[in-house]
């Protein structure tokens, strides 16, 4: 938790929430998910290195060992990667053995699409493009939630607003870190699209996140799922009026306002 605290202000909260079990599912998925994030975004790594790192992780959680083959991995890199990438290993045994396959099975997926994305240069052209990134580093999150809400308690959820869920969160951060991505010399942006198409990207997004947890009907999938949402939309509405990022008190405020 107090490596999830220093990597997320806003997942931090909704899965401290959960209870015995759930909690440490849903974390060590975070922070697997985290760990092969940080390979792709880091600054300093050539883009051969990463691919070469991620599609290593893709391998390591499809083996038989996934705790020593991704310690093995990453063990030359100590010195460069993140603390929260240099223990996935950690994280794997975080997480509960009944649901490990889920939490393997998509981190070596992801792994392995984000690899694909370094590989090909991030090149968005059409929507079509953006709609595949999105699924690859936050659509297949979601999909992956929902077969833990299944695993936990039973809770079914549909994959395709799921997608949904995932894709509306990552496209907020699309918007915030514009400016950062473009000095990285990365574009999200689809060919002719500005802000205004972004936010419409957005919105029509997240409206279909608001009808995934709509169907969730209680629990502590929909306590979780509100969270993070609500934090969405707050930011969507907060960048149209031309600021950037909630302030710790703001999210304190939308949290506490949450039935």
């Amino acid at each position: 938790m107090i490596m999830l605290k220093k990597t997320s202000r806003t997942f931090y909260i909704p899965i401290n929430r959960l209870k015995e079990g759930l909690k440490e599912a849903v974390a060590a998925a975070y922070l697997c998910m985290r760990a092969i994030d940080e390979i792709e975004d880091h600054e300093t790594l050539s883009d051969d290195l990463k691919v070469e790192l991620l599609l290593g992780v893709h391998e390591a959680f499809q083996s038989s060992d996934v705790i020593g083959n991704s310690r093995k991995l990453l063990a030359p890199y100590a010195g460069v990667l993140p603390d929260v990438t240099m223990r996935i290993d950690e994280w794997a045994q975080l997480c509960p053995p009944t649901v490990n396959e889920v939490v393997y099975r998509n981190t070596a997926k992801m792994s392995k699409q984000m690899g694909e994305w370094v590989h090909a240069g991030w090149n968005i052209h059409t929507e079509e493009d953006l709609d595949n990134y999105t699924y690859s580093v936050a659509g297949m999150v979601g999909e992956m939630l929902s077969e833990i809400w299944l695993w936990y308690d039973g809770t079914k959820s549909d994959m395709v607003k799921a997608v949904a869920f995932g894709r509306g969160l990552q496209a907020v951060n699309i918007l915030r870190n514009r400016k950062e991505d473009l000095e990285r010399g990365v574009d999200f942006f689809p060919d002719g699209w500005g802000p205004k198409e972004m936010m419409k990207y957005t919105r029509r997004n997240l409206k279909i996140a608001d009808e995934y947890i709509k169907d969730l009907k209680g629990g502590p999938a929909l306590d979780f799922c509100k969270i993070p949402l609500t934090l969405a939309h707050a930011t969507v509405n907060l960048i149209a009026a031309g600021g950037n990022k909630l302030t710790r008190d703001a999210v304190m405020k939308l949290v506490g306002s949450i039935n």
